[in-house]
């Protein structure tokens, strides 16, 4: 049984190298992402999610394991991805500057014919943000691969005062609750 990542994502290959996931093979997803239009958070982070599982399951072994995440940022009931531009990721900066918002993260498990998803929201308080560290946080190109336009793993840390919740769902990969799922796949951590 080999495990397959359906991501691109550095962050999450080394969340699961972290956790021990021996035959880790990385398999990205490469069709579009796209959530039923309309759909709350949680919703639109485990459809993808599980487009993503099982377009990547199509080209795997029956008896592989299969994981697929998709994370976003949400405020004010608002829906923040990857930022299509600087623009945009000052535009997320300043909307999350002195205020909690929620991340959520879909993540689905494919094993023995069945797919299991589950979402998982963590709250994280931002500090107040100043025009001009915004601008330099943006010109580290940090925040332009990320959902709401910030890594609290690198230099957006900078901004984070509190989290609640699983601090590895912020960056992209519910720990806790994928390990539950993967021990019920017969993928044993411990």
């Amino acid at each position: 049984m080999a495990v397959i990542l359906a991501s691109a994502s550095p962050r999450r290959r080394e969340l699961l190298e972290m956790l021990g996931v021996r035959k880790l093979t990385v398999i990205p997803a490469r069709g579009e992402e796209r959530a039923p239009e309309g759909a709350p958070a949680a919703e639109a982070v485990e459809a993808i999610s599980r487009a993503k599982a099982l377009e990547v399951a199509e080209q795997c072994s029956p008896g592989d394991v299969i994981i697929a995440a998709d994370t976003v940022v949400c405020v004010d009931g608002d829906i923040l991805g990857k930022p299509r531009s600087e623009e945009e990721a000052r535009g997320m900066l300043r909307r999350l500057s002195g205020r909690a918002h929620e991340v959520f993260t879909g993540v689905t498990v494919i094993y023995g014919g069945a797919v299991h998803c589950a979402a998982e929201r963590t709250e994280v308080r931002f500090r107040a943000l100043g025009d001009e560290e915004i601008a330099a946080y943006v010109a580290t190109g940090e925040p332009m691969d990320k959902a709401g336009a910030y890594g609290a793993q690198g230099k957006g840390s900078l901004f984070v005062e509190g989290i609640t919740g699983d601090f590895f769902n912020v960056m992209g990969l519910p720990v806790c609750r994928l390990g539950l799922m993967l021990k019920e796949a017969g993928v044993e951590l411990l």
